[in-house]
């Protein structure tokens, strides 16, 4: 589904340069569950971006669905993740003065073609999928740490995405609720064939996906 081709990211700035990425070829096929390991600054965030087209490679190539990403300006790159594409993040990104089921719309709200009626449905639907049904009208702020990562996973579901990009999922929660969340994502892998790319810190939820891509220094560590 998504190949990397001698990827390399190198961040400058007037005296330094700082080689985030070198020379990463991968491939992740469509129903995989991977996740992406290594040590604090590795590059596993920046490699995560540019698979999500949140960034762009220095070099190499980012193929997905057998099309060079490259080749798509920005207006249908953004299009592109919108449509196909779902992020969850550590600190979660929900806002505040909105209730649940209207942060788990957002995503929507940017395809004309999908009405209010249609939007509430599907964002009903995956609050169903996670378990957050019942807590619809209730702010981010009277939710625990794990019900918030349910509604950043809805939010990412919402639109039906072929694969989930998901940066420490886990990292702002104990164990438990940690191992509830990796729960909710094998589920949504197992049933709903979703593509899940994850980055993780932690080797026992690592252990749970399909494959683990080690980094080092911005070199997959084969």
């Amino acid at each position: 589904m998504i190949q990397l081709q001698q990827v390399n990211k190198v961040y400058r700035t007037q005296t330094v340069e700082t080689l985030a990425l070198n020379h990463i070829s991968l491939q992740i096929e469509a129903g995989e569950f991977v996740s992406v390991m290594g040590p604090s600054g590795c590059g596993k965030s920046t490699m995560l971006h540019i698979m999500g087209l949140l960034d762009t490679p220095t070099s190499g190539k980012v193929i997905i669905d057998r099309q060079d990403m490259h080749s798509l300006d920005n207006k249908n790159l953004a299009r592109y993740r919108n449509e196909h594409l779902g992020f969850v993040f550590q600190s979660f990104h929900l806002i505040n003065d909105l209730p649940v089921i209207d942060n788990v719309e957002l995503p929507l709200i940017y395809r004309r073609q999908t009405g209010g009626t249609e939007r509430r449905s599907r964002a009903e639907e995956a609050l169903d999928q996670v378990g957050l049904r019942h807590r619809i009208q209730h702010r981010p702020s009277q939710l625990s740490g794990g019900q918030k990562q349910r509604v950043a996973i809805a939010r990412a579901i919402v639109g039906k995405p072929r694969m989930i990009l998901a940066d420490e999922p886990t990292g702002n929660l104990d164990s438990v609720m940690g191992q509830e969340i990796m729960d909710v994502l094998l589920k949504l892998n197992r049933e709903l064939n979703t593509t899940i790319v994850m980055v993780t810190h932690d080797e026992s939820i690592a252990r749970q996906t399909h494959r683990i891509v080690r980094l080092f220094d911005g070199s997959q560590v084969m």
